[in-house]
């Protein structure tokens, strides 16, 4: 399509609508959402730096998608030579522009994905789409279908109230979008939305056009870039808004969709509001494993901020109760104690509502009152525990358990049905008494996770210290033999006077918070880079020591492949010794790690073993009569395990999930699932149905001669993967060179360093910078590299094996799940991007490395494409090949840009013949850049140069819509 028929000045709404896919479906509104963001967004970039600067991000935009349309290499050149002829100030005007628009690009598919939902629910038709249909568990079309397969009713109620799905929040560094405009865009999302409503008027149509425009400039206007890293309270703070936001309304609202549900298959009860059916943890100040910024401290502070912020929630609702529950008939049991609570009780004028004496025919007022005391104490003992260390308010005046908040309500309820009234208290005194239920009193319970290490340099300073030797040195029968007869024993171990360095101090003063803080704030303490048994009794040893009342428990973490393969019989030890049985009580939860295990072994054989893992858990689990809970630490992108929750539950291997689910939610997944009404209710549902599924209707298992094949590729891609990545010496400098992975510190996204160790290669880097490094060029390397040599290597060897294939890819949904999600990510790599890197940024003795590796790519997709019988990718889902494709030009721009930055800052002698100044400012200063190399004064670079790259690394991680 040349550019050239198209007018100068045609919008790229014109643009849009020759290069988007035809609308794939009636109800597709896509490109009609996008090109009315992007109108308003261009008219306001005219408005604020002239029409030059439109004018130029139009013809950037035209050649990017020149480029993404017959992938000439010489238009990615034409970009760059324009893009790096702007001065610093222009630069970040144009990288900021397309990153933003990028955004509004993202935002207009989630609204048509939710327009999309809407409108199958009121034709109740099917329909295919990645985000909905083979990703998708509604929980009534769930039932029903459970009940095909010959469950009764009674079954299906039974198995889900009695199932719990825990979600763990975690900070992983991976959320690269400021919350003050995650904020801006949630109000781009409602305005769109109303926009297209049926029954809007003319004055409400210009309203919310205002509306739309004032948001798209507020944020615009606003810097996209984390000036500072931000602090373990500061993640916490974001994560716990998300409560605040959506999930404390959206679990009561949730719940009443599964009661309707089962009334809908013939239940016409409600599920319990004590079921413990969806439950949430966190990872936010308790995750200490190399995060050196996690003190025992900043544990501490987090869970009084969550208990003050719990009893803040209720408080802010208990008034709204006390009004609808203005009935006077009630049981005995209630009228006394109304009574002697009621005469108890003296004016409060610091309440806004009933702060006078409640009159007696008002029973359930005069209790709810007294719930309400205690929850304004309840607050204040927090607030002032969490503000000077000391509270004056006296413990006796608050709520320390969850069962003593709940009396009172339950009191209410039962009272409310002996006078004939459910249909009362199923109201919202239920909606109450679930929330009570799901979050108690301290909102969230916080896990601890250390490193193995860590606990064994303290023991080692302990057995020093009595002089009975080294136990580092110890074999691990000598260890286990030890810490068995001190768990057995009643003597303390050490004194005050045990001699200390920093990091010992720290990991016992951890412990020390613990013990010192209300038992139901924690969840489990996780021991990362766990190998043997004496790893988990040396946590129960300290927890002991540290006069822990209420013991964690403790949770071993195997990540690496080498871990992965030995956890069975690790587990089997463990559960061998009898002190550690009768000390769990038959429950036992161990945690998979899906990132590092894929940055060890490549995304095949990381996959493959964690199903083999899970599978001999189970077995070793049974054999000892233990219930085992498996804990999945996913990260979002597919490079470390994500991919849509539905399909990942539903591709596990059967009778490892059992009713019980952990799984992490991190980053920017947080985002994704619970930044919206909407998305918080269909997470909520996704995991629900998905885990119910997975007991009542286990997947099938694979034939033993699939297994084979998989463990022989297995072999093969893991050779192939290491023999890249860790054996060849090349490697490392060509990472270093070809991706921003050494620029990626300076986003300031998360709290912890992307290193374990400050030197060091590929080992010591964090599986996040890893991964984000190679999506950022569109390259994607940790999550294909070894599938193709697998292939290869089967298919010459026996030409039967590639009919196989296909009968693994469908029949068995673990299978097609891992290739499937591969497929997504090669539809958004890009090798001529990858080549442009390459090109500009690494030495020329590298550059056959970096051509090999991309033969390597070609060839790989075209295999992956024939296992899956498909001719081109993603020809199965038309809506997310549509949605990329509208989203390419953007990305391309933005990679093009990132490149020639790039070389910029590293190349000294690169040199670029500035154009003049386009962007015309409101404040016009004489020096165009000076504005905005304020925002960045310390920068080692040339102005402007650092905010670009930083600009066009956020810009990418949105439009790939993963980072890490």
């Amino acid at each position: 399509m040349a550019t050239g028929n198209l007018k100068k000045m045609a919008s790229i709404d014109a643009q849009l609508r020759l290069i988007a896919p035809a609308k794939v479906s009636e109800d597709d509104k896509l490109v009609e959402y996008d090109a009315l963001l992007l109108d308003r967004f261009l008219d306001i970039l005219q408005d604020l730096h002239g029409e030059e600067v439109r004018e130029f991000v139009q013809e950037c935009y035209e050649v990017a998608a020149d480029y993404d349309g017959n992938r000439n290499t010489e238009k990615l050149e034409e970009l760059g030579n324009m893009l790096t002829s702007l001065d610093p100030g222009d630069s970040i005007v144009v990288t900021k522009s397309f990153s933003n628009m990028l955004s509004l690009a993202n935002l207009a598919e989630e609204v048509q994905i939710a327009y999309r939902r809407r409108i199958k629910k009121l034709k109740k038709g099917d329909f295919a789409d990645e985000a909905s249909a083979t990703t998708e568990s509604d929980i009534e079309e769930t039932l029903k279908r459970l009940l095909q397969l010959n469950k009764t009713p009674e079954e299906v109620f039974d198995a889900l109230k009695n199932q719990t799905v825990d979600l763990v929040l975690t900070a992983h560094p991976t959320q690269s979008v400021r919350r003050s405009l995650l904020q801006k865009f949630g109000r781009i999302r409602d305005c769109l939305t109303q926009l297209y409503a049926k029954d809007i008027t003319p004055d409400d149509k210009q309203e919310l056009d205002e509306a739309l425009q004032r948001e798209i400039q507020a944020a615009f206007r606003t810097d996209e870039i984390r000036r500072t890293p931000p602090t373990p309270q500061d993640e916490m703070r974001a994560g716990m808004s998300y409560f605040h936001e959506t999930i404390w309304k959206g679990v009561p609202k949730f719940l009443r969709r599964v009661d309707t549900a089962l009334k809908n298959i013939g239940i016409n009860e409600r599920v319990p509001y004590n079921a413990p059916l969806i439950q949430f943890s966190s990872w936010m100040g308790g995750d200490r494993d190399g995060n050196p910024r996690v003190t025992p401290e900043v544990t501490r502070d987090v869970c009084l901020l969550a208990r003050m912020m719990a009893a803040n929630l209720y408080f802010s609702q208990i008034e709204d109760l006390m009004f609808e529950m203005s009935m006077w008939r009630c049981n005995e049991e209630l009228r006394v104690r109304a009574e002697a609570q009621r005469c108890a009780k003296r004016d409060a004028k610091h309440y806004i509502e009933f702060w006078k004496q409640i009159p007696s025919n008002e029973p359930y007022r005069a209790i709810l009152g007294d719930v309400r005391d205690k929850l304004y104490n309840t607050r204040e003992r927090a607030r002032q525990l969490l503000s000077s260390g000391v509270s004056d308010v006296p413990e006796d005046a608050v709520f320390t358990s969850v069962d003593q908040f709940l009396e009172p309500l339950e009191l209410c309820y039962r009272s409310l049905c002996d006078c004939g009234d459910r249909p009362i208290a199923d109201g919202s005194l239920l909606d109450f008494l679930r929330q009570v239920s799901t979050f108690g009193l301290a909102l969230v319970k916080l896990d601890i996770r250390q490193e193995s290490d860590r606990h064994t340099d303290v023991l080692d300073a302990i057995t020093q210290h009595l002089g009975i030797g080294s136990y580092k040195e110890w074999s691990e029968d000598k260890r286990q033999d030890w810490l068995l007869s001190e768990l057995s024993g009643k003597r303390p171990l050490f004194g005050p006077d045990l001699p200390k360095t920093e990091e010992i101090a720290d990991v016992l003063d951890t412990f020390k918070v613990i013990s010192e803080l209300p038992y139901d704030s924690f969840g489990a303490y996780i021991i990362s880079m766990a190998t043997a048994p004496s790893d988990v009794l040396a946590v129960e040893l300290l927890q002991r020591e540290c006069g822990i009342t209420h013991p964690l428990r403790v949770v071993p973490l195997f990540e690496k492949l080498a871990d992965l393969e030995n956890a069975p019989a690790s587990v089997a030890r463990l559960f061998s010794i009898e002190w550690y049985r009768n000390r769990i009580n038959g429950k036992q939860e161990v945690m998979i790690g899906y990132s590092d295990s894929g940055k060890d072994a490549g995304r095949l054989s990381a996959a493959w073993q964690l199903y083999k893992t899970q599978e001999e858990l189970v077995k070793v689990a049974k054999e000892f009569g233990v219930k085992l809970t498996m804990f999945h630490g996913r990260g979002g992108t597919v490079g470390r395990g994500g991919g849509p929750t539905h399909l990942a539950i539903l591709s596990q291997p059967p009778d490892t999930i059992h009713g019980q689910l952990r799984v992490t939610v991190q980053g920017e997944v947080i985002e994704q699932s619970f930044g919206e009404e909407h998305l918080c209710f269909r997470t909520l549902q996704r995991f629900t149905a998905a885990t119910l599924e997975h007991g009542m209707h286990p997947p099938v298992s694979p034939k033993p001669e699939w297994r084979v094949l998989m463990d022989e590729m297995a072999v093969i891609a893991t050779e192939e993967y290491r023999s890249v990545v860790f054996k060849e010496p090349r490697f490392v400098e060509y990472f270093r060179l070809a991706t921003p992975e050494l620029e990626y510190g300076r986003m300031n996204i998360g709290s912890r360093p992307s290193k374990r160790k400050p030197s060091g290669g590929i080992e010591s880097l964090r599986a996040i910078p890893w991964i984000f490094a190679w999506t950022q060029t569109r390259f994607h390397l940790p999550v294909w590299l070894g599938f193709g040599s697998a292939f290869k290597r089967v298919i010459q060897k026996d030409a039967k094996n590639l009919n196989m294939l296909k009968e693994m890819y469908n029949q068995w949904p673990f299978f097609r799940v891992t290739i499937d999600l591969v497929e997504m990510v090669f539809a958004k790599g890009d090798p001529g991007i990858a080549a442009l890197y390459d090109r500009l940024l690494v030495s020329e003795e590298l550059q056959p490395f970096g051509e090999q590796l991309r033969v390597n790519y070609q060839e790989t997709r075209r295999l992956l494409l024939q296992v899956a019988g498909h001719k081109d990718i993603l020809e199965g889902d038309p809506y997310l090949r549509q949605r990329l494709q509208l989203r390419d030009p953007y990305i391309t721009t933005l990679n093009v840009c990132q490149a020639y930055t790039l070389k910029q800052i590293r190349d000294p002698s690169f040199h670029v013949k500035v154009r003049p100044h386009l962007s015309k400012d409101y404040m016009e200063s004489s020096k165009p850049a000076a504005e905005l190399v304020k925002l960045n004064p310390k920068s080692e670079y040339a102005p402007g140069l650092e905010d670009t790259v930083i600009l066009t690394m956020k810009g990418i991680a949105a439009g790939m819509q993963n980072t890490g």
